[in-house]
């Protein structure tokens, strides 16, 4: 269904800085129909850019980008306008989504216009379908977007989205905008609309509580590459790579003395990003508890550790399963 192979992305430097900056670094996943990917990280590690290169909203530098055996990266403009109904994409904040000075059966209608799908009543009938499919009321058409809350003009991004049955949608943090009590009923829709409709799914999130719940692979992202890629219980259960390790930990654990937690890098040490461009081997080195020399040295690749399960670490046949700290012998 979707697949990329050695995503890249460099954004050219302005007028301070003479080096371009490497965003996305040779990315590769693959997701079958119906399924979805979590791709998460913290700010600043590319996922987003990710989102936007897949669906070719930005150039890629090199790579592929295969939708139904097709390369996106390589196709014509024309071609290109013809997928786009099959692609879409829910904005993080729903406010900077919409016209703010048209009403909201307008911003519904707009799809169906552009790519004369209906007009008139049927047209009507579709507007109205698509607000209650989100579970809004059809009073709600007449109102502007800023008459409603985050949560319903996320409800209606949710609608404008079907309005073209696509069949792979990027959701690109769609509730962290919102508040606690809205998210989780956001999230609930969005899970029952890809079952009800079958759309495959790349969900970009640096909350990896929600990612769990929402995806069935995981594929954890740090300074433009994937350092550990696989099913969401196995992430989840057994991770392999520091980095990932240290994510799971600062999840927030509801009774402390359930569980002994231990930061494998410190949240304080990050590098200069001057530090980042010039360093060779691991992008990880400066906050694994586990560096040798062979890390400076030499970039660690995605191998499998397991079945549908890859990590990025040159350590991990020493470190203990499920912790991302070494053996005390193996790494002596």
């Amino acid at each position: 269904m979707l697949e990329a192979v050695g995503l890249t992305k460099v954004f050219q430097s302005g007028v301070f800085r003479r080096k371009p900056v490497e965003a996305v670094k040779g990315i590769s996943f693959k997701l079958d129909k119906g399924q979805t990917l979590g791709l998460v990280g913290e700010s600043g590690c590319g996922k987003t850019t990710v989102g936007r290169l897949v669906l070719r909203l930005i150039e890629p530098t090199a790579g592929q980008v295969l939708f139904d055996g097709l390369d996106l990266a390589r196709m014509n403009l024309r071609k290109l306008r013809k997928l786009r109904p099959k692609m879409q994409i829910v904005f993080q904040d729903p406010d900077t989504a919409f016209n703010p000075r048209w009403k909201i059966r307008d911003s519904l209608a707009e799809p169906f216009r552009l790519n004369r799908l209906a007009r008139g009543r049927e047209m009507v009938d579709r507007v109205l379908e698509l607000i209650q499919t989100v579970g809004l009321h059809p009073e709600h058409l007449n109102r502007y977007p800023f008459e409603l809350s985050g949560g319903q003009l996320q409800r209606v991004a949710l609608a404008r989205v079907l309005a073209l049955q696509p069949e792979f949608i990027v959701a690109d943090e769609p509730t962290s905008s919102l508040d606690v009590s809205v998210q989780a009923q956001i999230l609930a829709l969005l899970k029952e609309l890809q079952r009800r409709f079958q759309f495959t799914c790349v969900f970009i999130s640096h909350d990896l509580t929600v990612a769990r719940w929402m995806s069935d692979r995981i594929a954890v992202m740090y300074r433009g590459k994937i350092v550990e890629e696989g099913k969401t219980g196995s992430i989840f259960d057994n991770p392999r790579h520091p980095y990932t390790r240290a994510l799971l930990d600062a999840i927030l654990v509801p009774d402390p003395e359930a569980v002994n937690i231990r930061r494998v890098a410190s949240p304080n040490h990050v590098s200069s990003e001057v530090n980042l461009q010039k360093a060779n081997g691991c992008l990880f080195q400066d906050r694994c508890p586990n560096v040798e020399r062979i890390c400076r040295e030499k970039e660690p690749q995605l191998a499998a550790v397991a079945p549908e399960h890859r990590v990025a670490c040159h350590r991990v046949e020493y470190l203990v399963p499920g912790t991302g700290e070494c053996d005390g012998e193996s790494c002596a």
